[in-house]
């Protein structure tokens, strides 16, 4: 890795410009126009909904039930299913310039996966990479506690000369999650366990988001440059924002 642009900038009060924000740092990444930049950010109470998702004829009863539990709806970058992000939780967004991004879609997984576990294991987590039976959006690069429960999921979204991989790590929270998932994954027919759910906290007692993000922060490799939106990203966002709105 060279010379990483981190940004932690939210827009938390806006949920689908917060996603937008994310797909305009991934299209802007893919055009030569930025290099690579990894958003570690906090995120509002959002309930982000994959293409699959909505092609489920309960998505109207899922969108329902995501706002009845307080959570705002989006449609979400990635694939896979219904996944959630609360204030206990930390969003990951990160673009990666690829003229091949199809060549490399399971080494980008094995490398964010990794970082992430790596990381959780010096804050004290048992972190292992592999999914666990019965999990909510479930991946084979899911980071989990012990193999018992579900701590960080990450997707991926290719683009002309880019890939983003994006996820959530639940820091705190985990009644938070599933009282959001099981209404929603009811309407949507998908069978899990909501006992799979868990954080980092139920693993090692209070931590705070901005400590696990410092902790992220110090496992990157390379050259990391503090950074933030310029208006060509924020304009293109704003533009993109009605894809991401239900």
């Amino acid at each position: 890795m060279g010379r990483l642009l981190l940004h932690d900038e939210s827009h938390a009060e806006r949920a689908s410009f917060d996603t937008a924000v994310s797909r305009a740092l991934l299209q802007r990444v893919g055009s030569g126009e930025l290099g690579e930049s990894l958003r570690l950010h906090h995120p509002g109470e959002v309930l982000a909904f994959s293409p699959l998702d909505a092609t489920h004829s309960g998505f109207a009863d899922a969108v329902a039930a995501a706002r009845g539990a307080g959570f705002e709806p989006v449609r979400r970058l990635a694939g896979g299913r219904a996944a959630i992000f609360h204030s206990g939780t930390l969003a990951v967004a990160w673009c990666i310039p690829d003229d091949e991004p199809r060549l490399r879609i399971g080494a980008r997984f094995a490398q964010v996966s990794d970082w992430l576990a790596r990381t959780l294991r010096r804050l004290g987590v048992d972190a292992r990479v592999g999914e666990v039976p019965g999990e909510y959006c479930p991946g084979a690069h899911s980071v989990n506690a012990r193999g018992r429960t579900k701590l960080a999921g990450i997707g991926q979204r290719l683009v002309r000369g880019a890939t983003h991989v994006g996820g959530v790590v639940v820091v705190s929270g985990t009644g938070r999650v599933r009282e959001g998932l099981v209404p929603v994954y009811d309407a949507l027919g998908f069978p899990w366990d909501p006992e799979t759910v868990g954080s980092i906290e139920d693993e090692i007692g209070p931590v705070s988001v901005e400590a696990v993000r410092d902790a992220l922060r110090q496992e990157l490799p390379g050259e990391v440059v503090a950074a933030a939106f310029d208006d060509a990203t924020l304009s293109l966002a704003a533009s993109l924002e009605p894809d991401h709105r239900i």
